[in-house]
């Protein structure tokens, strides 16, 4: 009886061993170098203009989510650290739509900023691919509040 506990406490050990070892992935050999973690942020357009982001929604079917900001504004800064890079909302906004960060104070921001009558920072618009705005927010906001945001412009798409 004795003989039979050791040998399987001695399975027991081993299968767990062998399970909690280095994990790999498909394709990919076990000892090869280590990868950092990745971090999964919304996949952000910085430059270009926005009809061919306009464009691009259209042909994948995606809305358009606009962030304008400045580089001297902190809740743009704070949108980004504490909103932007949650992957939760990452996968959810990179998912159903084309993002677009743009600086209303370099490149064609300022035109986007007048266009779009922006005069807080920062300054968040969910688009449709014909360039009307379904969702606005002047300023920061919670993570739970931007998905719901979110979620209510992919609503007004339908």
């Amino acid at each position: 009886m004795r003989q039979i506990l050791f040998y399987f406490l001695l399975l027991f050990a081993l299968t767990t061993l062998s399970c909690s070892g280095s994990r790999s992935t498909a394709g990919t050999s076990s000892g090869s170098s280590k990868r950092p973690p990745v971090t999964q942020k919304i996949k952000f357009i910085e430059k270009g203009k926005l009809q061919p982001i306009l464009a691009r929604a259209k042909a994948e079917n995606k809305l358009v989510f606009l962030d304008f900001y400045t580089t001297w504004c902190l809740p743009c800064r704070v949108m980004d650290e504490e909103v932007f890079s949650k992957p939760m909302t990452a996968r959810s906004i990179n998912r159903n739509f084309i993002s677009y960060k743009v600086n209303a104070e370099k490149d064609n921001g300022p035109n986007l900023a007048t266009i779009f009558e922006v005069y807080a920072y920062p300054t968040l618009l969910f688009l449709d691919a014909e360039g009307n705005i379904l969702e606005r927010k002047d300023g920061s906001m919670s993570n739970s509040a931007f998905l719901n945001m979110a979620e209510s412009a992919l609503a007004k798409s339908l």
